[in-house]
C-alpha cells in the first residue's frame, strides 16, 4: 500500500472537526492525516490541540487553495506517496479511500470521488453550474469529467510535488482541466457524499453562480495562457 496523507483544510469547523478526525483515527488508522487550520476564528484549532490531532495552524486565512497547498507541501516534505483532500464538514466518506487508492495505483495521476458517475445530476441551479464546468472541460480537453466540483480528490506523488512547489495550483476544476491538457491521467470513482454535519457552507447561491462563472472563464480562456513550470519551485520554506 502506498503511503497516503489525508489533508483536511478547516476554516471555522469547530462543530464538525472532532467527529471527522476521530472517525479516521478509530476506523481508518492505516491512513495518516493532517488538519490544516486556515486561520479559523472559532475553536477549531483549540479542539485539535485538545484532542492531540495532527495540526498545521495557519495564523491567517489563506483560503482553500492556500490551505490545501500547505497540506501538500507537508506531504511532499514528509515523503508521502500520495495525498487526498477531505472536507472537514463530514460530507466526504472515508469508506471510499481504499477504492480511490486502488484507482491511483492503476497508474492514474488524479482520482476524483464522483457523485454523478452512475447517478444523474439533479436539476438545480447549482448543478447547472456543474454541467457548464463539465462542458467547458470536455470542450478544451476532450475528457469528460462528470463531477468536476467534487472536493474529494486524490493525487499521486508527481501531482503532490507539482502542487507543493508551484504557485496558482488550487484544488479547483480549472487546475484539473489544465493538468489534463498537460497529460495528467484522471479517473473518477463513484462515491456517495453525506450532508454537512454541522456549521454552514460559505457557498451561498450567489457565490455558487460567481464560482461557476469564474471557473468557466478560467477553463475556456485563461488556462490557454498558463505556463507550466515543473523545474523551478518557489523559495523553500519548511513547515
Amino acid at each position: 500500500m502506498q503511503k497516503l496523507l489525508i489533508v483536511i483544510p478547516a476554516h471555522n469547523e469547530e462543530a464538525s472537526i472532532v467527529p471527522v478526525v476521530m472517525d479516521l483515527i478509530e476506523n481508518y488508522p492505516q491512513y495518516d492525516y493532517v488538519v490544516v487550520n486556515d486561520g479559523s476564528r472559532d475553536k477549531t484549532a483549540a479542539l485539535c490541540r485538545q484532542n492531540g490531532f495532527h495540526l498545521i495552524d495557519l495564523p491567517v486565512n489563506l483560503g482553500l487553495a492556500g490551505a490545501f497547498q500547505t497540506g501538500l507541501r507537508y506531504a511532499a516534505e514528509h515523503d508521502y506517496d500520495c495525498a487526498m483532500q477531505m472536507d472537514a464538514d463530514g460530507q466526504h466518506k472515508p469508506e471510499y479511500i481504499a477504492e480511490m487508492l486502488a484507482a491511483l495505483e492503476e497508474g492514474n495521476d488524479i482520482v476524483i470521488g464522483s457523485r454523478f458517475l452512475t447517478v444523474k445530476k439533479p436539476k438545480t441551479l447549482r448543478m447547472v453550474g456543474s454541467y457548464i464546468i463539465s462542458w467547458s472541460i470536455r470542450l478544451t480537453t476532450g475528457r469528460a469529467i462528470c463531477d468536476p466540483t467534487s472536493g474529494m480528490r486524490m493525487f499521486n506523488r508527481a501531482m503532490v510535488q507539482e502542487f507543493a512547489e508551484n504557485l496558482n495550483y488550487g484544488p479547483e476544476p480549472d487546475t484539473i482541466s489544465y493538468l489534463i491538457k498537460n497529460g495528467a491521467k484522471v479517473k473518477e470513482v463513484p462515491v456517495k457524499m453525506g450532508e454537512r454535519t454541522a456549521g454552514q457552507s460559505y457557498l451561498t447561491l450567489w457565490r455558487s453562480v460567481q464560482y461557476m462563472v469564474k471557473m468557466s472563464v478560467s477553463i475556456l480562456l485563461i488556462q490557454w495562457f498558463r505556463k507550466r513550470d515543473t523545474e523551478t519551485p518557489y523559495p523553500e520554506r519548511s513547515l
